[in-house]
């Protein structure tokens, strides 16, 4: 008995518990659903934004390594053995400065020999000059004298022109003076006679008056004596007449005179110059102008040229022994030490200018049509945290690599500071669009549908309603939605349940009108 005592006892007591724990789950379940239908009438909790007034930017964001803009590898033009090599890798030079020195013995005897070929052909020619055949300066200088003798007789011919010219002008003028003065002198004779004519009037008058008994006898004798007086200044104003046309007459004959004598001086004056030009010529002539004597000083003269050209192309060749650096840099690889044997086709020193450096960036065709040459970047690099860095667009490659179909960008940045060495990677960040003064709500306000994109706004009255927007150029944190809404009005962000248009709304926290997240209360919501 006491055996099935303890079987049926615990079996009793499982099975209690069992209808024990079934009965509270009910109970719970009771619980949750009258919790959850209170739920539904009251109130949902969702974060809200306000529409706000700001700027939009919209940046390309992209990778690239930094590259020195130019980076040369010093290499000898000569082979030889590097006799000095004092830079390390790292070591900062200067334009023009000494890096690599290659032996340059053998070169310098080459020089030295070349010297003295110069000297010897120079010598050579010399002595050829000297004994140059006296003749030949002798028709020099019969040459240059009938040379001096056509240039005297050009000068006399061309001052025999001048000085007719002058005398030829100076007569035309005494010709052109004299023809005024018997203008003058017969204007003149025209006055007086109309004077005479005037006072034989006055006195023809004067005596039919005196006859008649009406005036004195007087007046008759002064009237006479008025025409006396005006039958002389007529007689006066012929002469000078008279005189003026002789005048003229004699001013013609003297410039016919200077015409014939000019014109006798001018072809004497030529037939010196023709006479001197045929001596000059004659001279001329009697020079021998293919003498193998002359063929001869053409050689040596050649000779000396090229023994020149050689000293040159040694001395060049002695140049080449010293390397320099062609640019203000740094040391970035040393690939030979003292003592080796340098080759040209083998470099010894590697040297970039960093002192602006650039960062090359691939680009997709639709970001690549809206950048330009100048435009702004900022660079941040890993290695330098914290710490952004300014640049621009310098170079935009206009074809695009085949099988990205990518454009490859350049931007240029200062590095005075020394701190950007070529190879570092970097983070570049290109503005492609701003829009000012833009309506924009946070990003997670943007809803989507079979009818497109919206935000649930909340009015005065607590109440969510629908509003439809298209958005446009949007950033990292908001989106431009053109003019659908006013400034200010409340734009629900996130909620833990679904919104729908009409329902009562409360805040819950969220993104703020500065985009940053609200209190604990927001804690567990999520996007609708």
């Amino acid at each position: 008995m006491k055996r099935w005592l303890g079987v049926i006892l615990p079996v009793f007591l499982l099975g209690s518990l069992i209808v024990w724990r079934l009965d509270q789950k009910r109970a719970e379940n009771a619980d949750q659903g009258q919790q959850r239908g209170m739920k539904m009438k009251g109130p949902a909790v969702a974060a809200m934004a306000r529409v706000e007034v700001r700027d939009i930017v919209s940046t390309f964001d992209a990778t690239g390594s930094v590259e020195a803009p130019m980076s040369v590898k010093i290499a000898p033009k000569i082979t030889g053995r590097i006799e000095m090599l004092s830079v390390q890798e790292g070591d900062r030079v200067k334009k023009g400065q000494v890096l690599v020195k290659i032996d340059s013995s053998e070169v310098e005897a080459n020089v030295q020999q070349q010297m003295a070929n110069v000297a010897e052909a120079q010598y050579r020619l010399a002595q050829a000059q000297m004994n140059q055949n006296p003749a030949d300066v002798a028709v020099n200088t019969q040459i240059s004298q009938q040379k001096a003798n056509v240039a005297s007789a050009e000068a006399d011919y061309n001052q025999t022109k001048k000085s007719n010219d002058a005398q030829l002008a100076a007569a035309v003028a005494n010709l052109s003076d004299a023809q005024s003065k018997i203008e003058n002198a017969k204007a003149s004779l025209r006055g007086a006679q109309a004077n005479l004519a005037n006072a034989q009037t006055k006195f023809d008058r004067i005596e039919g008056l005196y006859k008649k008994g009406f005036i004195a006898a007087q007046d008759v004798d002064d009237a006479n004596a008025a025409l006396t007086v005006q039958k002389s200044s007529v007689d006066i104003a012929e002469g000078q007449q008279n005189s003026a046309i002789a005048q003229k007459e004699s001013v013609q004959q003297q410039m016919n005179v200077v015409k014939a004598k000019g014109a006798a001086d001018i072809a004497a004056s030529k037939a010196k110059l023709a006479q001197a030009n045929a001596a000059l010529e004659y001279a001329q002539a009697s020079t021998s102008q293919k003498s193998a004597y002359r063929q001869s000083i053409s050689a040596l003269k050649a000779s000396v040229t090229a023994a020149q050209a050689s000293l040159r192309s040694a001395q060049a060749k002695r140049r080449d022994t010293v390397l320099i650096s062609p640019l203000d840099g740094y040391v970035t690889g040393r690939f030979s030490d003292p003592g080796a044997i340098a080759s040209p086709s083998q470099p010894v020193l590697d040297v970039k200018f960093i002192k602006q450096v650039w960062v090359s960036v691939p680009v997709p065709e639709d970001v690549c049509a809206k950048l330009h040459i100048g435009q702004p970047a900022k660079i941040s690099f890993d290695s330098l945290p914290g710490r952004p860095f300014d640049a621009s667009v310098l170079q935009i490659n206009p074809s695009a690599e085949t099988a990205s179909r990518q454009f490859m960008v350049r931007v240029i940045l200062s590095n005075k500071d020394n701190l950007l060495k070529p190879g570092m990677f970097a983070h570049v960040s290109i503005e492609t669009e701003r829009i000012k003064n833009a309506l924009v709500v946070p990003r997670e306000a943007i809803q989507r549908d079979k009818d497109g994109a919206y935000v649930m706004t909340v009015g005065s009255d607590n109440k969510a309603k629908r509003c439809p927007v298209e958005p446009q150029a949007e950033d990292a944190d908001f989106v431009c939605i053109g003019n659908a809404l006013q400034p200010g009005v409340k734009v629900i962000t996130m909620s833990a349940m679904p919104i729908k248009e009409g329902q009562i709304v409360s805040a819950g926290g969220g993104r703020s009108s500065k985009g940053t997240q609200g209190g604990p209360e927001s804690r567990g919501a999520q996007k609708q």
